[in-house]
């Protein structure tokens, strides 16, 4: 995955554990989504979520990255190249800084980000998003992001969603009467 091609307005970085504090200072301002996600950010946390892949994927399949202006942390993003399937991207996680938001710069970084996918040769991007977090749905809904299920994660309720990238295309024979 080229993962510099996500954004053509920041700059795109891969994170680390020398990032885990800058990190950490986007993620506390977010005090809507940690409530949903009925959890508060710690910096083990942050380092346990730059390492953790899914289920039959190689941390190398995993990209946390940065998405900087200048010196600043805009936004945060864990994708993962081919899961669950090898032409899906997945958003494990992501986050705008707080007083960047209401502002539609997510949302077009969410465009740059599917256009380059797209580019990329996958057909879509998969999310999982808490069912009762009012923003995170607007959201995801807004970026043209589709319910496909609901989910039981330890007993609280997750919607996975889906944004086809790439139209399906169908052969039309003409009929020759």
């Amino acid at each position: 995955m080229d993962i510099i091609s996500l954004s053509n307005e920041y700059t795109v970085k891969r994170l680390n554990d020398s990032n885990v504090d800058e990190i950490l200072e986007l993620c506390l301002g977010n005090t809507l989504f940690y409530k949903y996600a009925q959890a508060a950010p710690t910096r083990e946390q942050i380092l346990d979520d730059l390492h953790i892949a899914p289920p039959g994927k190689a941390e190398s399949d995993k990209h946390y990255v940065g998405f900087y202006r200048g010196n600043e942390l805009v936004a945060v993003m864990d994708l993962i190249d081919g899961f669950p399937e090898d032409d899906i991207a997945f958003i494990g996680f992501f986050m705008m800084e707080r007083g960047l938001q209401g502002h539609g710069i997510g949302t077009r970084l969410i465009s740059e980000v599917t256009d380059s996918l797209k580019i990329q040769g996958f057909k879509s991007i998969r999310l999982a998003i808490d069912k009762d977090n009012p923003q995170s749905n607007h959201f995801w809904k807004k970026n043209g992001f589709h319910i496909i299920k609901e989910v039981d994660r330890d007993g609280h309720a997750v919607l996975v969603a889906e944004r086809y990238v790439k139209t399906q295309t169908r052969k039309i024979e003409d009929k020759i009467e």
